[in-house]
């Protein structure tokens, strides 16, 4: 699967790419039936929609005429006052239309009953265009370091992806360790193992081995999914790039002159700290993931089955899931606020949170004080979950129980 699972991937990813560029080169037909005369000239055909004009039908007429045409759907504009029309507009359709076509039909019927409005009511149109002034705020630290858009959008993208990749991994690999260690308890294959190494020690290898291996795989499933998602766009004629983080990446730089948006987001990507970003990265990682992964063998020691693990994994998911929407919900969008700061020190929370909030400027001393506590805890946690796994790991025929765990604890 190390192997395969990137090829499925990319095939995937280039079967919806595919199946999207189909899509949207797909022509849609939309009859017009205009009986107040306000869209003339408001809807103009493209290269995926062509308006089709049954001005003079009556309703009926213009409904059997669309579907023998087998047009997308009929547009019908009674004739009513400019004050009443707005909503006695209809949509005839033989299937449900897409919301982006309806948003985008109401967007061009409503910017067009305004302009005739404000023309019923004497307004030179002329010149509300010209007082349309455009403002863009240059972003500057008190220091006189210049910031953008582009700047801020990377600092997003960097923040979320490094959050999201080490909550995946805890999940995936998390999951894997205790499933191992119940399969080697049920197996009874971990009595003849625990005679010649201490349970600890059993636990720890078992954790870090489980570690490079995900991280060895992860490596490979990056490299051959670069390499097959290049041979695919050159050799099949797929773009897999083109996707909806195009457009915010284009709204992002829209600041930046066209001629050198590039430019101005290479000169933003180098003006990050690059360093500091992939070392915090790979410290919260590592003790992030080291810290959760110790919990998942404690409770794969503890248990006989995968069933009984939904007690113990509940409380374990909570957490890794407050760390996730603090990360995202509150960091992202107030990366220096209270409750972006608490989050960072709580070790349970802090990998998630911290890597978001990095990339936006996170003093040195606090990010030293965050990883401290974080492997502090760490090694507190592997105390206490060895001790859970010394004794789990040999107990049979028995459910347990939170008073059972804290029992183990003081064996």
């Amino acid at each position: 699967m190390t192997f395969l699972s990137p090829l499925f991937i990319v095939a995937l990813l280039s079967l919806i790419a595919y199946l999207t560029s189909v899509n949207n080169e797909k022509v849609r037909t939309i009859s017009v039936l205009d009986e107040s005369g306000i869209l003339s000239e408001t809807l103009i055909s493209s290269d995926q929609i062509l308006y089709e004009s049954l001005n003079g039908m009556d309703l009926e007429d213009a409904k059997t005429t669309s579907n023998s045409n087998k047009a997308y759907g009929l547009l019908h504009v009674p004739d009513l006052a400019l004050e009443d029309v707005s909503e006695k507009i209809k949509f005839y359709s033989k299937e449900s239309p897409s919301l982006s076509l309806i948003s985008s039909l109401e967007s061009k019927i409503e910017k067009r009953i305004g302009e005739l409005k404000l023309k019923k009511m004497g307004v030179d149109l002329s010149k509300i265009s010209a007082s349309k002034t455009y403002v863009n705020i240059n972003q500057e630290d008190f220091e006189g370091v210049k910031t953008s858009k582009a700047g801020s959008f990377l600092k997003l993208i960097f923040g979320a992806a490094a959050g999201y990749l080490l909550f995946m991994f805890i999940i995936i690999y998390g999951n894997l360790i205790m499933r191992s260690v119940i399969e080697e308890k049920s197996s009874r294959i971990i009595e003849v193992i625990i005679s010649s190494v201490k349970p600890i020690q059993l636990m720890l290898g078992k954790i870090f081995g489980t570690s490079l291996a995900g991280i060895t795989q992860f490596a490979i499933w990056v490299i051959l999914i670069a390499i097959l998602s290049f041979a695919a766009s050159n050799f099949f004629g797929i773009d897999l790039s083109a996707n909806p983080q195009q457009e915010m990446m284009t709204a992002a730089v829209s600041d930046v002159n066209a001629n050198s948006e590039l430019q101005a987001l290479i000169a933003e990507l180098h003006s990050l700290p690059l360093i500091n970003l992939i070392v915090a990265f790979v410290l919260f990682f590592v003790g992030g993931y080291l810290l959760y992964s110790s919990l998942y063998a404690a409770i794969g020691a503890a248990v006989d089955n995968e069933t009984d693990t939904q007690q113990f994994l509940m409380p374990v998911v909570i957490l890794l899931v407050v760390g996730f929407y603090v990360g995202f919900f509150t960091a992202l969008e107030d990366p220096h606020g209270t409750i972006s700061v608490v989050f960072s020190y709580i070790p349970f929370t802090s990998p998630i949170v911290m890597l978001i909030r990095i990339p936006f400027g996170v003093p040195i001393w606090e990010q030293i004080l965050s990883l401290s506590v974080l492997i502090f805890s760490f090694l507190v946690t592997v105390w206490i979950a060895a001790k859970i796994y010394r004794v789990g790991i040999l107990m049979h025929g028995k459910k347990p129980s939170y008073k059972d765990l804290i029992k183990w604890l003081k064996y």
